[in-house]
């Protein structure tokens, strides 16, 4: 059996989802696990494919990135498919891990991806450096300082700071750093 995984970071990325599901089912599969959170975030989608996943199942993605976030990230989830006799298919590599070849080019592709990414935070981390020189780069705006004022009064109507967070959508930590500075 086919199990699909597919995966995007934000709720902008609607057509990557969709595109990422119209490409697994073309392919056969026959269940599809989504979900939208970040590389970094929880990935309880992932978890339940794998988790799915029987001995002669394959679990396939559409692209190396959206599975995993790390070389070692990726040597994991490899490591409890293979545990369970489970192959992967990377479907815009044209990679399938059920013999050497396709394993060995997974490690290599994997590393690059890695090095890939890192290359682009740092060039990141350089613009941001050059902008902030310049004094083009202000950062984001301080969305939980402007509600300053509205923290405080749900505070004294006697919310915890948990419900005043969710209510502004702004981080706990925020609310609590909002009510530090005024101390």
């Amino acid at each position: 059996m086919l199990i699909g995984y597919a995966r995007t970071s934000t709720l902008e990325q609607k057509s990557s989802i969709e595109t990422q599901r119209e490409s697994l089912r073309a392919i056969g599969c026959e269940r599809v696990w989504e979900e939208q959170t970040s590389s970094i975030g929880p990935r309880e989608a992932l978890r339940g494919a794998v988790s799915f996943c029987r001995e002669g199942d394959a679990l396939v993605v559409t692209k190396l990135d959206r599975l995993a976030r790390s070389v070692r990230h990726l040597g994991e989830i490899v490591e409890e498919l293979e545990g369970k006799r489970v192959g992967l298919r990377i479907l815009d590599l044209g990679l399938d891990t059920s013999n050497a070849t396709g394993k060995l080019m997974l490690n290599v592709l994997g590393s690059v991806a890695q090095f890939e990414r890192e290359m682009m935070l740092e060039r990141q981390r350089e613009g941001i450096a050059k902008a902030k020189a310049l004094g083009k780069y202000k950062g984001r705006s301080p969305k939980a300082r402007e509600k300053a004022a509205e923290i405080r009064e749900l505070l004294a109507q006697g919310f915890n700071k948990r419900q005043i967070a969710r209510q502004l959508r702004i981080s706990e930590r925020s609310v609590f750093r909002v009510l530090a500075e005024r101390n």
